[in-house]
């Protein structure tokens, strides 16, 4: 539909849930997943609904998967307790496994340049950070802490890597160089969801979901002095936040109004 709602075209029309569609850097492509009595599937269609194509079979559901910076390609995980990480073609073609750990390797995303891969692993115990070129080699292990660290995104200019922690028993944000120098606190008492956080086109800031009991927030928190402001609030749901490619708004859902509806909000 239009950004500012309005008419609503349908692209799909199968008897199975289809969600999570992610649209590819060039506007041409939606990748989604789709559920079948064997579990998730990744697919991938024409952003006019045509084409469509299954691309892996038990990819983890509501798990983070990106496109390349390039469009060639996309970024995801498998399902299961041995979750490994893989990408494939937007045609299907060229599917390329990149990790085979013992753990669960899960959050992928890619460096703005799109060189490497950043993830989140158990393969040493708990949950870590980790950096790897594209193709899967050159495994860096960046964090190390009996608190788990989740949930990698990185800075658009590719100097930072934020992060939620539980390093202090609760899940706050962090940021560190690619190469796990720097670390730097960014929020205290964030209470953060697992939701991967986004930055702000402009790298200025930072939004992630806070969650008190059941009453999920969206918040932003200044890069540089740390301030955090709520964006989004009240005593329902609030999440799935994407910001617009200017920096000025912020899509996201919310059940405020009795039923899961989308919204679009200002970024001050």
């Amino acid at each position: 539909m239009p950004a500012d709602g309005g008419a609503v075209t349908r692209l799909t029309a199968r008897p199975e849930q289809e969600r999570f569609p992610l649209w590819s850097p060039d506007d041409r492509t939606i990748a989604y997943g789709v559920q079948t009595d064997h579990g998730w599937e990744l697919w991938a269609m024409a952003a006019d609904g045509s084409g469509a194509r299954r691309l892996f079979d038990h990819i983890a559901a509501k798990a983070h998967r990106e496109w390349s910076p390039d469009g060639t390609r996309i970024v995801f995980g498998s399902a299961g307790d041995d979750a490994e990480l893989y990408t494939v073609r937007a045609d299907g073609g060229d599917l390329r496994r990149l990790t085979t750990s013992p753990g669960e390797d899960r959050d992928p995303t890619w460096s703005p340049d799109g060189t490497h891969i950043a993830f989140a692993s158990t393969r040493d115990g708990n949950l870590e950070l980790y950096v790897m070129r594209a193709d899967g080699t050159g495994v860096t292990r960046l964090t190390s802490d009996p608190g788990d660290d989740g949930g990698p995104a990185w800075s658009p200019d590719g100097a930072t890597i934020a992060f939620a922690s539980m390093r202090d028993g609760r899940r706050d944000l962090y940021r560190m160089r690619p190469d796990g120098s720097r670390l730097e606190r960014i929020t205290v008492g964030a209470s953060m969801t697992k939701d991967v956080a986004a930055w702000s086109p402009d790298g200025s800031r930072i939004a992630f979901n806070s969650a008190h009991g059941d009453d999920y927030d969206i918040e932003l928190v200044r890069v540089p002095d740390h301030a955090r402001s709520t964006l989004a609030q009240s005593k329902h749901y609030e999440g799935q936040y994407a910001w617009s490619r200017d920096g000025r708004r912020l899509a996201f859902i919310s059940s405020r109004d009795g039923t899961d509806a989308m919204y679009v909000i200002d970024a001050d």
